[in-house]
């Protein structure tokens, strides 16, 4: 009975694990391409600049070269982060700033009809 207990909940762990780290993988994908689009910017102007003296240089395909690294940086940037955060500890429900993860609507304020004053008090 305690082996089957102890396997369950290695399991069980080890999916947690991986639902973590593909909920980070994906907030920090988003966080990337809405909030870092100044950064996704000059990563594009720097890339051109560098494609064009690479061009010069090397005898080989200088956009595929820096596009590949480009891309393969940010990918391996944000799958490292994902992993140091799952591996932390650090549970996405228990971040403040990720309120739109949790599928709960922000209560800021609740809406007032127009008719309530007039029905409101209205007993039978």
């Amino acid at each position: 009975m305690e082996l089957t207990t102890r396997e369950s909940l290695t399991k069980a762990y080890s999916l947690v694990m991986v639902r973590n780290f593909l909920i980070w993988a994906f907030t920090l994908i988003v966080c990337l391409l809405v909030v870092g689009f100044p950064l996704i910017v000059l990563m594009a102007t720097i890339g051109g600049l560098l494609t064009i003296t690479l061009q010069a240089v090397l005898p080989i395909s200088a956009v595929l070269l820096v596009a590949g690294s480009l891309i393969g940086i940010n990918v391996l940037a944000v799958l490292l982060s994902a992993a140091i955060l799952t591996f932390k500890g650090v549970d996405p429900r228990e971040v403040r700033w990720l309120h739109w993860l949790h599928g709960e609507p922000d209560a800021l304020h609740t809406s007032v009809y127009a008719a309530c004053p007039l029905t409101c008090d209205i007993t039978r």
